[in-house]
Parts: structure tokens; C-alpha cells; sequence
């Protein structure tokens, strides 16, 4: 490993960081190991828990080296923003990590800004240290920022507050892509929609695109302790099959074909599909107890709801994982937007367990699962769950007869897919954005 002294610094900005259970933070966490030996020093800027309205999970800690330099701020209280509107993290931490964030570049030779995060406001702060302080930024897509989607759908269908949040997304944005010096993005769709709105600045081709990585350390830890499921026991009888992750209504079709085959399955073999319980988990991101449904109603529309447990709120992450791990099969929803990718695929893979996604044919996580061999997999391209469940209904019957049984995988070509793999491709893509940044300021 590299001195100190011998090291590129970067300044990750990840609002939502562990112990916060929070899907936006697993690209750092997962990268955090492997930094060094390749010659980066991180230096990690997190909101304190106490202000991130998320639930917590210590054993993520564990996770990552103890000697990781991370400083934690403050944000602005819920208790009075709400009262204004406001509660996205990015906004309430804003002021708060531009002022901690003048002693880090004071004290520090930062040579890169990495915002890792969907808490996008915050990233705002990228043009501004960009001008003050000479240093390029990258921003990691994880989601769309100004989210064009639901101009589309029905207006029940909308998040609270669309057209305000949407106009300020739009314009935050813009100001803020106009100036970024590198992407990140989990999809191949985020880099070119990217560059048909702002053509002056990182085209597609010279973004990196990479999907969550699969952290095997996670199961290594997972095995080490005693954790409880509270949502099923294993060996009760029923087949559980487990999705955790977040619904919505862009996942309507993928979820009302599956209940639609699950229809079929209780007409036509009743003594298996009788026994089906399936667990959707954590499908809402509001705080805990504040979560709309938006699986139940669909398996109610299509008669099977007795068999559909949903729970809004969020398990810790490790405590989700052992719902995976106790299950009988993992089922992986898709959403009808194309650019959709799942950021827990690697998981589902790594419990070894059965899995069945439903997706969309222009979806990266159809490659992966069909490359690795690691599960059942039905595409669609049209919108009509009727057709779609038909193919599900098949599928899923044969995977119900050959229960119990290990997916056989392809672990050899996993290797690209692990966390030390991305991370290494982050960093190359680290020092290509810097060698650009220079050139273009001589």
C-alpha cells in the first residue's frame, strides 16, 4: 500500500452513511476497502444518524476498515423544515457540509470530489468547490435527479409534491450537470438522457456505467452473528419467497403478471401454489410507519392479497438479508422504466437461493442474470400482465416442483461483479477525470 503522502485524496460526499440502512450508500461502503491499496485516501462526509430520518443498522460498520477518516454533520431539523415543506437530506445538510467542507480543502491537497448519493441537492455543492478551489467533481447516478417519468402517469400515481420538486429538480440540475467532470451511473440510459439535455457537457461515452457491486464480505458477517426473523419462520410448511427493496407504481406491471400467475396457479395446481407466501419488504422510502402501500393493493386488484405480506418500512440491512437467506426462493420485481436497475442484484445472487425476475428487456439486469446463470428470468417489452403472466405462470411452476435446489451460477464470471472489481474501475475512471481536468486547465 501507498504512503499517505503518495496518495490522490477524494472527498466522497454520501449524506446517507452507515449505520443508516439506506440504499444510496452501499457504492461507498463497498468501495471503502480497497481505496487505499489503490491508491486513493477517502475522506468521507456523512450527516450525523441523529438527522437522517432512516433506520440504522450497526453491523454495516463492520463492513469497512475502522481507520476510514470520516467527519460527520449536522443538518437542519425535520421538526422545523417539514413545517416548511421540507425534508430531502440534500437540502437540510446543505449549508452544513459547505461550512465543515472550507476546513477539509483548507487543510487538505483534495484532487477529486466524488458525490455519491440520491440525496441530490447536495450536489450543488460541486460547481461551487469546483470554481473556488480548482478541484473537478464526478457525480454518481443512482436515480434520475429531474425524473421526466412520471409526466406520463396518471396524477395519483405521482410522488407528494411532484410539480414542485420536479421544477426544482429541473433547474439544480441543470446548473449542476453543466459543470460535472465525470458520471458515474448505475444505468446505461441516465449518461445519454444526460447528454441529450445538456450536449456541452459529459457525453455518454465518456461516463462510466456500473451497476452495484456484490459484496461477499456481507455474508461473511451475516453467518458470524445470530439475527432474528420476524417475518417468517423457516421450515413452517409455506414455500416463502422474499423481495426486499422499494414498490411503486412504475413496477405495476411486473407485479400484476406475477399475481396474475399466481391466479392461474391456485386455479389450475392448488395443492402448490396454496402453499405460496410471498414477503415484499421495505417497498416504501418514507419514515417508518409513514409508508403508502403499493404492492397489497395490486394483488388485491388481481384476488390473491390473502397470500401478500407488505411491509413498508425498512428491516436493517442484515435483518434483510436473513429474510433472504431463510427463504424458500427470492423474487425480483422490475420497473417499466427501461433504465431501471435493480441495486440489490448482487444480494439476491448471493444468497444462493432460487430467484425469479421480471423485467424489462432493455434492463442491464437482464444481462448479468442471464451472463451468471444465476437465476429465472422473464422480459417483457409491452404492458399487458395478462400475456406477461403467462410466461411467469410456466416459469414459476417449474421452479415451484424443483424446490429445494441451488441456482448452479456461473462464480468464475462473477469475479467482475465484486466490489474490489468496481471499485478498481472507479479509480481508473478517478484518474482519467483528473488527467482531463488538467489538460483542459493549462
Amino acid at each position: 500500500m501507498l504512503k499517505l503522502t503518495d496518495m490522490k485524496k477524494v472527498l466522497i460526499i454520501s449524506p446517507n452513511f452507515p449505520p443508516i440502512n439506506a440504499a444510496d450508500m452501499h457504492r461507498v461502503r463497498q468501495s471503502l476497502p480497497y481505496f487505499k491499496e489503490m491508491g486513493w485516501y477517502p475522506i468521507v462526509i456523512a450527516v450525523e444518524p441523529e438527522y437522517v430520518e432512516m433506520s440504522e443498522d450497526p453491523l454495516l460498520l463492520k463492513t469497512f476498515p475502522e481507520d476510514i477518516e470520516i467527519h460527520r454533520v449536522k443538518a437542519w431539523n425535520t421538526k422545523w423544515t417539514r413545517k416548511f415543506g421540507l425534508g430531502n437530506l440534500g437540502y437540510r445538510a446543505w449549508w452544513n457540509t459547505r461550512k465543515f467542507c472550507k476546513k477539509i480543502f483548507k487543510e487538505n491537497k483534495i484532487d477529486l470530489v466524488y458525490f455519491s448519493t440520491t440525496m441530490f441537492p447536495i450536489m450543488t455543492l460541486g460547481p461551487y468547490w469546483k470554481r473556488k478551489y480548482k478541484v473537478p467533481f464526478i457525480i454518481d447516478m443512482q436515480d434520475p435527479w429531474r425524473n421526466d417519468y412520471y409526466l406520463s402517469v396518471p396524477k395519483d400515481q405521482r410522488p407528494p409534491k411532484f410539480w414542485i420538486a420536479y421544477k426544482l429538480d429541473k433547474c439544480l440540475e441543470a446548473k449542476t450537470m453543466k459543470k460535472v467532470d465525470g458520471i458515474v451511473s448505475v444505468s446505461e440510459g441516465y449518461p445519454k438522457v444526460l447528454e441529450e439535455r445538456y450536449p456541452d457537457s459529459v457525453k455518454a461515452d465518456e461516463s462510466l456505467v456500473i451497476p452495484f457491486a456484490g459484496a461477499p464480505i456481507d455474508f461473511e458477517i451475516l453467518d458470524k452473528v445470530d439475527l432474528p426473523n420476524t417475518l417468517f419462520k423457516k421450515g413452517d410448511g409455506n414455500i416463502n419467497i422474499a423481495y426486499i427493496g422499494r414498490g411503486g407504481h412504475d413496477m405495476y406491471v411486473a407485479l400484476k403478471s406475477f399475481f396474475l400467475a399466481m391466479k392461474e396457479g391456485l386455479k389450475e395446481n392448488p395443492e402448490l401454489y396454496k402453499k405460496l407466501r410471498i414477503f415484499f419488504v421495505g417497498t416504501s422510502y418514507a419514515m417508518d410507519g409513514k409508508g403508502k402501500k403499493t404492492v397489497e393493493p395490486v394483488a388485491k386488484e388481481a384476488g390473491v392479497e390473502s397470500q401478500i405480506i407488505e411491509y413498508t418500512d425498512r428491516l436493517p440491512y442484515f435483518e434483510a438479508m436473513k429474510v433472504l437467506k431463510d427463504s424458500d426462493m427470492v423474487f425480483v420485481p422490475g420497473s417499466t422504466d427501461s433504465q431501471y436497475t435493480a441495486s440489490k442484484l448482487y444480494p439476491y445472487i448471493l444468497v444462493k437461493k432460487p430467484l425469479l425476475a421480471v423485467f424489462h428487456e432493455s434492463s442491464s439486469v437482464c444481462g448479468v442474470l442471464r451472463e451468471l446463470n444465476a437465476g429465472d428470468l422473464i422480459t417483457f417489452t409491452n404492458e399487458n400482465p395478462e400475456e406477461i403472466s403467462k410466461k411467469i405462470y410456466s416459469e414459476l411452476t417449474d421452479l415451484l416442483k424443483k424446490l429445494p435446489y441451488t441456482p448452479e451460477t456461473n462464480w468464475d464470471s462473477f469475479e467482475v461483479y465484486t466490489a474490489k472489481y468496481k471499485t478498481q474501475q472507479q479509480v481508473d475512471y478517478f484518474n482519467k477525470v483528473i488527467e482531463n481536468f488538467k489538460k483542459s486547465n493549462k
